[in-house]
């Protein structure tokens, strides 16, 4: 007979698979298109053994998915509310972790140095979409791209930015996204273009949480 105990312990497995930091950047790569665990043993720094490891955890818990394409097994998350846990645990722990308030403050040292490079949020960024001011900006690889973006997004990796400056429209303002709340390529695009004199923002969440919140995406 099952008891209550038995839901617990069996809920307690999706809680152990989001026991590991590795998991997490597995999953946050995950979100943006399904991929191989060799591109997500290079997102996440690991051996592709590792990846492997982690990744059927994340399959155990009913995290992730995967399919056969030829000789490749191609992961991807099991549905968006996923990406809606991953953003109520990092909220969680953001705002009662001061250890966690540390070390955000840390990874973006440099954007605030001045209080000029702030973030934009989800409704300013809907407000300036409709209003025509802004231009976004994807710095994620072009096959995260390729698989879903904002809409009328222009795809710049990072590596590329300083040689396709002709993409960006001088007439409005730039706002940079990738990959999450945590990914550094957005911060790094912002910080390079406001250096290049553009009016530059990055928004504050990335794709996943865009995409996780019923929004338009091509």
């Amino acid at each position: 007979m099952t008891s209550r105990q038995d839901l617990f312990d069996t809920l307690a497995q999706v809680g152990k698979a989001l026991g590991s930091g590795h998991r997490l950047v597995l999953l946050e790569r995950i979100a943006q298109s399904e991929a191989s665990v060799e591109a997500l043993a290079s997102a996440a720094d690991l051996t592709v053994g590792n990846a492997s490891a982690h990744l059927q955890h994340l399959r155990r818990a009913g995290l992730v998915t995967a399919t056969r394409s030829g000789k490749q097994m191609l992961y991807r998350l099991t549905d968006q509310r996923i990406v809606t846990l991953m953003s109520l645990l990092r909220e969680v722990a953001e705002t009662n972790l001061a250890e966690m308030e540390r070390l955000v403050s840390r990874l973006f040292a440099n954007d605030n140095f001045d209080g000029a490079l702030e973030a934009i949020s989800r409704d300013e960024l809907l407000a300036g979409l409709k209003a025509g001011s802004v231009a976004l900006l994807d710095v994620r690889s072009e096959d995260e791209f390729e698989a879903g973006h904002l809409p009328e997004a222009i795809n710049i990796p990072l590596a590329q930015l300083e040689s396709m400056l002709e993409e960006l429209p001088k007439d409005r303002e730039i706002v940079a996204y990738c990959r999450g709340p945590y990914c550094v390529l957005s911060h790094e695009a912002a910080q390079l273009l406001r250096k290049l004199g553009y009016q530059v923002r990055r928004f504050d969440e990335g794709f996943p949480e865009w995409k996780a919140a019923g929004l338009p995406i091509h």
